[in-house]
C-alpha cells in the first residue's frame, strides 16, 4: 500500500507475490514431508521446517520493511532466498542421496512433468489416474501429494518447488535493486516529500487574481537582477510581490 501524499515507500501486498505463494506451499508441504519421512528426534526435522518457515516469513517481513527501508527489504528477501536455496534444497537432496533414491535430472521426463504441474495453482481436467496412483494437481495440492506419494516422488516434487521459489526470489531481488537504483530509498523520498510541501506552502498567491505566483528575476529597472514574485497568469495578470515573508 502507498499514498501519494505519504513519504512511505510502496510496501505490503506480499500475499499477491508468486514467490510468497510458492514459498508458503513449500512450507506447508515440508511440514508434511518431515512428519512422514524424518524422525522428530533427528535434528534435520526441525532444521528443514525452520528453513521453510524462514523462506515464507522473511518475504512478508521484507514487504513490510519496504515502507521505510529498501535495504532492509532486499536483505530480508535475500534471507528468504538463502533459507530455501542454500539450506532446504540441500536437505532434500541429502535425503534422496542418503536413502539411495534418484535425484531427477532437470531435463528428465519426470522433472518436466513436475515443473508443468507446479507452475499452476490447480489443474483441472487431468486424465484419470491409474488405480492406486497418486497425482499432483498443481501447487495448491502439493502438501496433499507429499502426504501420499512415495519418498522419491515426494522429495523430487519438493526439490522442484524449492527451485521455483528460489528462482522467483532471485528475480524479485533484481527488481528491488533496480527500483532502488532508479527511484532511491526512503531518505530520498522523505526529502522530496518535505521539499514539495515546503515549496507549496511558501508559494504566495497573486494579490490581484489569487493564482499561485512564480519567482522571477527582474531584467531591467532599479531592481534589475533581483528576485521577485510574479503572477503565474502573466501576461494576462501582472501582479507582483517582493521576495520575503508572505
Amino acid at each position: 500500500m502507498h499514498s501519494d501524499n505519504s513519504p512511505l515507500l510502496p510496501h505490503g501486498g506480499y500475499r499477491h507475490l508468486r514467490s510468497y505463494k510458492v514459498a508458503e506451499a513449500v512450507y506447508d508441504a515440508t511440514v508434511v514431508f518431515c512428519r512422514r519421512f524424518i524422525p522428530k528426534s533427528d535434528r534435520t526435522h526441525d532444521q528443514m521446517v525452520q528453513a521453510a518457515r524462514s523462506g515464507v516469513r522473511n518475504i512478508s517481513e521484507g514487504s513490510g520493511a519496504a515502507a521505510t527501508s529498501r535495504k532492509s527489504e532486499m536483505k530480508l528477501t535475500n534471507v528468504a532466498r538463502a533459507s530455501l536455496n542454500d539450506e532446504l534444497l540441500q536437505d532434500y537432496e541429502s535425503f534422496l542421496r542418503q536413502n539411495g533414491l534418484r535425484v531427477w535430472h532437470k531435463d528428465s521426463r519426470e522433472c518436466r512433468a513436475m515443473r508443468e504441474r507446479l507452475q499452476q495453482d490447480f489443474i483441472e481436467d487431468l486424465p484419470a489416474a491409474k488405480s492406486g496412483a497418486v497425482r499432483l494437481n498443481g501447487l495448491a495440492g502439493l502438501a496433499e501429494f507429499v502426504g501420499k506419494a512415495a519418498p522419491e516422488l515426494a522429495a523430487n516434487a519438493m526439490l522442484y518447488a524449492v527451485h521455483q521459489a528460489a528462482y522467483l526470489l532471485r528475480q524479485q531481488l533484481r527488481g528491488q535493486a533496480r527500483e532502488f537504483t532508479e527511484k532511491g530509498g526512503f531518505t530520498e523520498n522523505l526529502y522530496t516529500t518535505r521539499k514539495q510541501a515546503r515549496d507549496g506552502a511558501e508559494t504566495p498567491a497573486c494579490p490581484d487574481c489569487g493564482k499561485p505566483m512564480r519567482q522571477r528575476i527582474a531584467k531591467q529597472g532599479k531592481q534589475a537582477g533581483e528576485a521577485f514574485w510574479g503572477c503565474g497568469g502573466y501576461p494576462e495578470c501582472r501582479g507582483v510581490r517582493q521576495v520575503g515573508p508572505v
